[in-house]
């Protein structure tokens, strides 16, 4: 019996997507379990497992297909020696992958006939009544007369005329915005990924009042103990591990939201939610944007199990291999770009989430302690706030705790 192959929802949010590649091919064998097909949702690209066996009789909906909704059926599934239904129409309604169109070079025009191409249609074809200096200062400026409607007797055009057409249309600069560049340009088209991080990321600056607290950590004690612990590691098997800073500092996130409750929490229009569990996500950047695979009850978990745990993550997220569960939800998150040399950014708060740490490179440099000039290695971190949610002074008291938890770092392995 022929079997509908259905989009699937790959995600709560998910209310279309976009099939981006078949790995069956009409004909083929396909077993429980086979992956059929690579789906780009509003979240990222994942993989569809067949449910039931049988033979992919008929492929319904093509490569790179867009707007696919979900419970479309995208492919039909027959038994052995079994013809597919002649009933079976392709779904409709379904954007093709077609590349988006390229700008294309505008030919130099006259600039009155871009500022006012209506009025041409207006006009009856004919010789063009102007004034003399009319006619000249519409030659040094390069106006096609026959665009501007005269004002003097009989409709003739004079001066005046000519000036007002040339006060209308666009500058140099405008005209330039519009057309590519002098080194040629390309339409690149907008992945369903893309699409969503545009749309959530204008949602969050435009709704949530952000707020942003800065501090500086210094990391030499913290990259002392990660050194000490390293070393402790077995060189392979299953115990082996080896600690990286991101890791350390995942966990000195969620010991500091323990100790400052108010910031792991989330706005409602009813009530203020306060989460239990410090579930930490982590932004990743992939080629075509960024997920943030969930690091979930950090709080309890070792420094080893943190590791262990992210490393998985964040290679499954760049293969497009996470399940939904591993990258929705979340009630704190981190963006790290020290590794690029950055000295200090801003992150965008990630609703429904109260807040996100921002964290920049560490760099040696001079400090004072007590009364003596020290060198130390020292980090400035940028804590965004949703000030729905959270208040300045729990803002503070959360960087000053992350602070003392990565300055202390043996609370970390306690």
């Amino acid at each position: 019996m022929a079997t509908e192959i259905l989009m699937p929802a790959l995600s709560p949010t998910m209310t279309e997507g976009k099939l981006a590649r078949w790995l069956k091919k009409e004909g083929d064998t396909v077993n429980s379990g086979d992956v059929l097909a690579e789906i780009e949702t509003d979240k990222a690209t994942m993989e569809v497992e067949a449910i039931e066996e049988g033979i992919l009789g008929r492929i319904l909906i093509q490569e790179g297909a867009e707007g696919v909704a979900v419970n479309t059926p995208i492919a039909i599934l027959v038994e052995e020696g079994e013809a597919v239904p002649d009933n079976i129409d392709t779904p409709k309604n379904v954007a093709s992958a077609e590349p988006a169109p390229v700008p294309q070079p505008v030919a130099s025009a006259p600039v009155a006939a871009q500022a006012a191409p209506a009025q041409r249609a207006d006009k009856p074809v004919g010789r063009v009544v102007a004034s003399p200096l009319a006619r000249r200062i519409a030659r040094q400026k390069n106006i096609d007369l026959a665009a501007i409607k005269g004002t003097g007797p009989n409709g003739r055009i004079v001066k005046r005329d000519v000036e007002a057409a040339l006060n209308k249309a666009p500058s140099a600069g405008q005209v330039a915005s519009a057309l590519p560049a002098s080194g040629g340009s390309s339409a690149v088209p907008h992945t369903t990924m893309r699409k969503v991080i545009a749309r959530r990321l204008s949602e969050s600056k435009a709704t949530i009042p952000h707020f942003y607290v800065s501090i500086d950590v210094e990391l030499d004690a913290l990259l002392a103990l990660r050194a000490q612990l390293n070393a402790m590691s077995p060189a392979e098997g299953a115990d082996a591990f080896k600690l990286s800073v991101n890791d350390m500092l995942i966990k000195a996130s969620a010991v500091a939201l323990k100790q400052v409750p108010e910031v792991n929490a989330s706005y409602t229009e009813d009530a203020m939610i306060l989460h239990e569990d410090a579930d930490i996500s982590v932004a990743v950047s992939l080629d075509d944007g960024l997920i943030t695979p969930i690091v979930k009850q950090a709080d309890r978990k070792s420094l080893k199990d943190i590791s262990q745990e992210a490393k998985d993550l964040i290679a499954r997220a760049r293969a497009g291999k996470l399940k939904p569960e591993e990258f929705q939800g979340g009630t704190f998150s981190i963006s790290n770009m020290g590794m690029y040399g950055v000295k200090d950014f801003a992150a965008i708060v990630n609703p429904p989430q109260a807040a996100i740490l921002a964290i920049a490179a560490g760099k040696k440099q001079a400090v004072v302690k007590g009364n003596e000039l020290a060198i130390a290695t020292v980090m400035t971190v940028t804590l965004s706030v949703d000030h729905r949610v959270v208040d300045g002074a729990a803002a503070a008291r959360w960087l000053s705790a992350f602070r003392t938890a990565v300055e202390s770092p043996l609370s970390l392995v306690l």
